[in-house]
């Protein structure tokens, strides 16, 4: 297998909001809002009207976009037996994603994502991870790490107990290891961890430039710069207007962003970023060419509503 992804197994709600939504409801734009409880969650959600409901979650849209790419991909999420997650599992299953998790009945239901897109496309998130967030290391097969050239962990997971097992265990048996950072909120929350992470433990990190400014506490840029390469590693950031950048080693290339695009919806933007590099790097593709296939699969999908193709 070509990648193995573990992450979130959420159902992504989609829904189209005025900009005094946010407000009101005390949300801050363009962030990941958790929301531990279920009450709260559903009371959200009883005032919205849904446009979408698709599988979803960071690194398995990913993995669908590699899929769709023609790789052999895989994914690892945990899901209840009910009816979200029964649709959960078909759907990846009609993308030849291979699902390496039995579902049981679980005392949380499937994880949901409610995607709240403003009339500016910027799309804003409430969580409620549900058994998602329950993942733990008996979830995780050793056979199925090392069978996967990379394994590709997402920021939003990532939390102390059985997460943080989960990964430990995962990282202890891969050939390659891949994260991405996924929110601003999840690395504010565990900065020291997920600075470790990528000092220490991880091959491959993807992260946009606001998160890995935050991660290193960045004053510029350069700073970033200089980080990858005192760390020896390969960090992929994106920067929205300003492009991508790439850096391996002491080898750094950066592309421009592609422009005039008619954006409908930002969500996946950097999912599927993450997918069309990494197919450029499972392809040996050089480093300019994975971040134009990364930047040609971010282009696409905010051109319309979804983070799937």
């Amino acid at each position: 297998m070509k990648i193995l992804g573990i992450g979130n197994a959420i159902v992504d709600v989609i829904c189209k909001v005025e900009e005094d939504f946010i407000k009101k409801n005390n949300l801050t734009k363009g962030t990941m809002k958790l929301i531990f409880d279920e009450i709260e969650f559903k009371q959200l959600l009883s005032k919205l009207k849904i446009e979408k409901t698709v599988s979803g979650g960071s690194v398995a849209n990913s993995i669908v976009g590699l899929s769709q790419l023609s790789n052999k991909v895989g994914f690892i999420g945990k899901i209840s037996d009910d009816e979200l997650g029964n649709k959960y599992e078909e759907g990846l299953k009609k993308e030849n994603v291979e699902y390496f998790y039995l579902k049981k009945k679980e005392k949380l239901p499937t994880g949901t994502c409610l995607i709240l897109i403003t009339p500016d496309s910027e799309r804003t998130m409430c969580t409620f991870l549900g058994t998602a967030g329950q993942i733990d290391e008996e979830d995780i097969k050793e056979e199925n790490i090392k069978k996967s050239e990379i394994i590709f962990l997402e920021g939003y997971l990532w939390d102390e107990g059985g997460p943080k097992r989960a990964f430990d265990k995962a990282i202890s048996f891969s050939n390659k290891t891949a994260i991405t950072l996924s929110d601003e909120f999840c690395v504010d929350r565990h900065k020291n961890q997920f600075f470790n992470l990528v000092k220490e433990k991880i091959d491959i990190t993807f992260a946009n430039e606001g998160e890995i400014t935050s991660l290193i506490n960045a004053k510029k840029f350069e700073d970033v710069i200089n980080f990858g390469k005192d760390i020896k590693k390969h960090l992929v950031i994106t920067r929205g207007e300003k492009g991508a950048v790439s850096i391996n080693n002491d080898e750094v290339i950066e592309i421009e962003a592609n422009k005039n695009l008619e954006i409908l919806d930002l969500t996946g933007a950097g999912d599927l970023f993450a997918a069309g590099y990494l197919h450029g790097l499972i392809n040996n593709f050089n480093q300019k060419d994975c971040l134009k296939k990364g930047t040609e699969m971010s282009s696409k999908v905010i051109q319309q509503i979804g983070a799937r193709f």
